[in-house]
C-alpha cells in the first residue's frame, strides 16, 4: 500500500515539475516590455506655460497608477493672456517646448498622441475683460499646435471649477485613493477617505473636496462617478485672488510690499529656516520675512531675486486665506501637505484633464484582470516546487517505511 501511496507521489512531483517547465517556457512574452502611449498636456496659466508629457504601458490603458510624467517643459515668456496686443506671440511661444515633445515621444508615436490646451484664470479674465483678443489668442494658439503631427484635441479655457476638480482628481488619483492593483494582480478599492485640493496660482485659487453635505449653490457641486464609486464634491474658485492678481491690487493701493502655496511654504522652510507646523507658525514667518532688510534677503537666496519682493505679501496672505478665508486651525492645519508633486509627477489639474478627455479614468469599475500577472506566475512557481519536494520527501519516507518493514 504505502508503495502505491509513493508512486502517485512520485507521479505528482513529476506533473509539478511539468507545470514548473510550462511555466517558464510560456513567461517570456508575459515578462516583455510593453509599447507606451502617449499624452500631451499644455498648462497655460496665468503667469507661464508648462508642458507635460505623460505615458502609460500601451497593454494597461485603466490601471490606476500606472500613468507616469514623462517630461516636462517650462515655455519661455509669459503666459498666453499676456500677448493680447500681439496673438502671433502667444503660438510662437510654445515653439521650444513642442520641438522638445518631437523628441521626448517616439517619432512612431507623434500620430497617435492626443495633445490639449488648456488655458485658466488669466485667459479667463482676458476673456471677460476683452472677448476678441481672448478669441485671437486662442485661434493662433491652435493654429501652432495644428502645424505639429501629434493628434490635436483641441485648446479651451477652462473654468474655475473644473481647474479644481480635474486638480482634485488629479492628487486622489497618484495617491491611490480611487482604486489600485493588488499584489496579485486584482482590483483593490482602498476604502481610503478622498483628499480635498487646494491650488493658488497666478490669477485665482481653488479649493476642491469630497462632502457629503448639502451643498447650497449647484455651480459649486460637481457628481463624478470613478471606478464604480460615487463622490459629491465640493469645487470653489476664487478668481483675481491669485497670487499676481494680490499683488497687483496691493500695489494699485500703493502698499510697497517686499507660487503659490508650495512654493512661499518651501522659501519659509528652506531659506528662512522655519518649520510651518501652525497657523501661528505661517504667521510669524510671514512677520519675519516682512521684517528682513532687503540685503539679508537676497544673501539667503541671491539665486531668487526676481522673486523675492513678493514674499512679504505672498506669506502674509497665503496665512490669511488659509486662516481667515478657509478656517484652518490649530486642529486642522497640520493635516495640509504643501506639495508641487507626488511621486515623479506634478500635482495639478494637467494628468486630470487628460485622464478624462482620454477616458482613462472609466465611469464604471474594470472587471478584474484575468491574465496571468508576473506576482501570480511567481507563486505558482512556489506553489509547484513546495508541492513538489513535499511529495517528493514524503514518498521517500513512505518507501523507506516500507523497507524497514519488509526487514
Amino acid at each position: 500500500m504505502a508503495r502505491r501511496v509513493a508512486a502517485v507521489l512520485l507521479l505528482l512531483a513529476l506533473g509539478c515539475l511539468l507545470g514548473i517547465l510550462l511555466l517558464c517556457l510560456g513567461s517570456g512574452d508575459m515578462r516583455g516590455r510593453p509599447s507606451f502611449k502617449y499624452g500631451i498636456v499644455l498648462d497655460a496659466g496665468s503667469s507661464h506655460t508648462a508642458m507635460f508629457i505623460y505615458k502609460w504601458p500601451a497593454d494597461k490603458e485603466n490601471d490606476t497608477g500606472v500613468v507616469s510624467e514623462h517630461s516636462m517643459c517650462d515655455v519661455e515668456g509669459p503666459g498666453i493672456s499676456s500677448y493680447n496686443t500681439n496673438p502671433p506671440g502667444a503660438g510662437q511661444s510654445l515653439v521650444h517646448c513642442l520641438n522638445q515633445a518631437l523628441r521626448d515621444v517616439p517619432k512612431e508615436k507623434h500620430v497617435s498622441t492626443p495633445l490639449y490646451l488648456g488655458a485658466t484664470a488669466g485667459m479667463r479674465l482676458l476673456n471677460i475683460t476683452n472677448h476678441r483678443a481672448s478669441d485671437a489668442v486662442l485661434s493662433t494658439v491652435t493654429a501652432m499646435l495644428k502645424t505639429y503631427p501629434f493628434d490635436f484635441r483641441g485648446a479651451k479655457i477652462l473654468s474655475g471649477e473644473e481647474e479644481g476638480v480635474f486638480g482634485w482628481v488629479t492628487a486622489n488619483y497618484l495617491l491611490e485613493n480611487f482604486i489600485k492593483r493588488g499584489w496579485l494582480g486584482e482590483w483593490i478599492q482602498p476604502k481610503k477617505k478622498t483628499l480635498g485640493a487646494m491650488d493658488f496660482g497666478g490669477a485665482s485659487t481653488q479649493i476642491t473636496f469630497e462632502t457629503k453635505d448639502p451643498i447650497e449653490d449647484p455651480k459649486n457641486e460637481v457628481m463624478l462617478k470613478l471606478y464604480g464609486q460615487t463622490y459629491k464634491v465640493y469645487t470653489h474658485s476664487f478668481l483675481c485672488y491669485g497670487r499676481d492678481q494680490v499683488l497687483r491690487r496691493l500695489l494699485s493701493k500703493l502698499l510697497q510690499a517686499f507660487s503659490a502655496f508650495f512654493y512661499t511654504v518651501d522659501f519659509i522652510q528652506t531659506v528662512m529656516g522655519r518649520l510651518v507646523r501652525l497657523p501661528s507658525d505661517l504667521r510669524d514667518a510671514a512677520e519675519a520675512i516682512c521684517a528682513t532688510s532687503w540685503s539679508e534677503l537676497l544673501q539667503k537666496a541671491p539665486k531668487m531675486e526676481k522673486r523675492l519682493p513678493d514674499y512679504c505679501a505672498i506669506s502674509t496672505f497665503v496665512y490669511l486665506l488659509t486662516t481667515k478665508g478657509y478656517n484652518f486651525n490649530n486642529h486642522s492645519f497640520p493635516n495640509i501637505a504643501f506639495q508641487k508633486k507626488a511621486g515623479e509627477t506634478s500635482i495639478g489639474w494637467a494628468l486630470g484633464y487628460m485622464l478624462n478627455l482620454t477616458n482613462m479614468i472609466p465611469a464604471e469599475e474594470p472587471a478584474s484582470h484575468k491574465s496571468i500577472l508576473y506576482n501570480s506566475w511567481v507563486i505558482l512557481i512556489l506553489l509547484f516546487v513546495f508541492t513538489t519536494l513535499m511529495a517528493l520527501v514524503t514518498a521517500v519516507c513512505l518507501l523507506r517505511r516500507s523497507k524497514s518493514s519488509a526487514i
